[in-house]
């Protein structure tokens, strides 16, 4: 795994320096996209990125799962997980990157 990290302040720079907003322009731009994001998810919806990927809520039934160090069957509680799908695009790009070196 790479040690390099894409953080909100590497976004919010990529968009000064692209487009041309202010620093703090930019980066109240980067947090009014992510905020636009992760309030669709809470509400349940589908967010699709074309040529990125897909995000979704999935609603996971109750189970029992099982101590893998004791065997001891615990009961896992229903939930909410958040899902990525890559576009095809997406992961074409990437298969590509991995090849070049």
């Amino acid at each position: 795994m790479s040690e390099n990290t894409l953080t909100r302040l590497d976004l919010a720079e990529a968009v000064h320096d692209e487009v041309g907003l202010s620093r703090n322009d930019s980066a109240a731009l980067v947090e009014s996209v992510l905020g636009h994001i992760s309030d669709a998810l809470v509400r349940g919806e589908t967010v699709k990125i074309s040529s990125f990927g897909t995000f979704s809520v999935r609603d996971k039934a109750a189970r029992i799962g099982r101590n893998p160090k004791t065997g001891e069957e615990v009961p896992i509680h229903p939930r909410r997980v958040l899902t990525f799908r890559s576009s095809h695009l997406m992961k074409n790009r990437v298969a590509a990157g991995n090849r070049k070196g």
